[in-house]
């Protein structure tokens, strides 16, 4: 008669626990891999060297970089330039300008572009794929192109003067508005639709079936969950609005009315330029982008990075 062996309150032997390889033995990066790594690694210090070399040059005295050369040791930092460069430059004055045509500007463009995008792929409107076409192939159209019919037009449509103090469209803010949202409207609305259509066609459907109207599935069903994708967005259109320095040079004549782009003509002398001091004034310049992007990092990487997983 067999006999249990086992005593009581031991535990019954169980599986072997998997042994852990040896520190010898990792797995080694393959060579393709760690030839990407090493290319990005590569574009990115050349994408950041001009920033650092900006930076570095605002510290440093102008006297010291013409003798030395800007890429010598420094022989003394400070942030003098910087304080110089926004105050003599009147920068709050334009950076109020640039925030008047951006913020506005990229709002109405991903409102309209969301309700072009929710047409074209959830109401599956007749012709929707050649509407879709049309805004795409307007974002190959040169701006430059249509620069003198825009400004002969600007000067003919009338505003009311609490509008525009020239009382029609040119010299405000509205015509640049205006000419930012036709050309980044196209784009949004590529981006947009090719987002929407990865979203559960369910979740919709689950909607009608609950009563959900067409403007409770776009505003509360729809756009919450294109938060990644506007959030994207929105951070580049918020750098190409701001950074622009065309259309506000053509359609605004008023010195006062300018974006913060001019305010570094400001900072060049009729005969002789400071760099140093120009460096600052740019810098300083590109902070609010800087500013948006960290503030929306979380939701732009998770837009740029969409689909990646999905097999």
């Amino acid at each position: 008669m067999p006999t249990d062996t086992t005593t009581a309150g031991s535990v019954p032997p169980g599986p072997a626990a998997p042994t852990k390889a040896p520190p010898g033995r990792r797995r080694r990066p393959r060579p393709g891999r760690l030839g990407l790594h090493a290319f990005l690694m590569t574009v990115s210090l050349a994408f950041l060297a001009p920033l650092a070399l900006a930076v570095y040059a605002s510290l440093r005295p102008y006297d010291e970089t013409s003798e030395h050369g800007y890429f010598s040791l420094p022989r003394s930092l400070s942030f003098d330039y910087y304080r110089q460069a926004f105050t003599e430059s009147g920068m709050t004055k334009y950076f109020v300008n640039s925030l008047i045509i951006a913020v506005p500007g990229v709002l109405l463009a991903l409102f309209l572009a969301s309700f072009v995008a929710f047409a074209v792929v959830r109401l599956r409107l007749p012709g929707s794929i050649l509407l879709l076409m049309l805004f795409t192939a307007g974002n190959l159209l040169p701006q430059q192109v249509i620069v003198t019919p825009l400004y002969v037009l600007f000067n003919r449509i009338p505003l009311p003067y609490w509008m525009s103090d020239s009382m029609t469209m040119f010299d405000s803010y509205w015509a640049v508005i205006l000419v930012h949202v036709g050309f980044q409207i196209g784009f949004c609305v590529f981006v947009l639709a090719n987002f929407m259509r990865t979203l559960p066609q369910e979740i919709l459907e689950a909607a009608i079936v609950d009563g959900a109207g067409v403007w409770t599935q776009y505003w509360r069903i729809t756009l919450p969950l294109c938060r990644p994708a506007l959030a994207a967005l929105g951070t580049l259109q918020f750098t190409w609005m701001y950074n622009d320095f065309l259309w506000a040079l053509v359609f605004i004549s008023d010195g006062d009315k300018l974006p913060i782009t001019s305010a570094l003509n400001n900072l060049r002398g009729q005969f002789f330029t400071d760099y140093n001091l120009l460096a600052a004034g740019s810098v300083i310049v590109a902070l609010p982008t800087l500013l948006v992007f960290l503030l929306l990092q979380r939701h732009f990487i998770a837009g740029l990075t969409l689909g990646s997983s999905k097999g």
